[in-house]
């Protein structure tokens, strides 16, 4: 299965971007352990990353039409006010899993409610890069 990964705002600073909230890790090096996993298990990995709300959107909605079987999302700040975002994981029509690697329950208020949640299959929240191991796991429960 080819499971495409979309990453939102500030994503592309991880590993330089609070360390000790969200590790020394580089999406780049995240990603590289994703797609040796996926590989084993495999599955075929696509990922991207935007600071862009609507280019979030258009892959969302073209990730059928790529081969895509199922997307992991990190909307980032995205999740709690774009509803523009959660629509298009509506009509993606493919599995989603929403993953954030802080525990967003345990932060500022704002945080606490993800509207692009509300339309995804799960989520995992709170296990730093793991998350993203996680998804990639949980796809194989998911899509049966």
């Amino acid at each position: 299965m080819k499971v495409l990964y979309l990453f939102g705002p500030n994503l592309g600073a991880l590993g330089r971007r609070d360390p000790a909230l969200y590790g020394s890790a580089t999406l780049v090096e995240i990603m590289a352990g994703v797609e040796r996993r996926a590989e084993e298990l495999g599955h075929e990995v696509v990922w991207r990353q935007s600071d862009h709300e609507g280019e979030l959107v258009a892959w969302l909605l073209g990730a059928a039409d790529e081969g895509a079987g199922a997307v992991v999302l990190n909307p980032g700040a995205l999740a709690h006010y774009s509803y523009a975002l959660r629509d298009a994981i509506e009509a993606c029509g493919l599995p989603v899993l929403e993953v954030h690697m802080s525990n967003v329950h345990a932060r500022e208020p704002f945080r606490r409610r993800s509207v692009t949640a509300e339309a995804c299959r799960g989520s995992i929240i709170g296990l730093g890069a793991g998350g993203y191991h996680l998804a990639l796991e949980a796809m194989a429960w998911i899509t049966g």
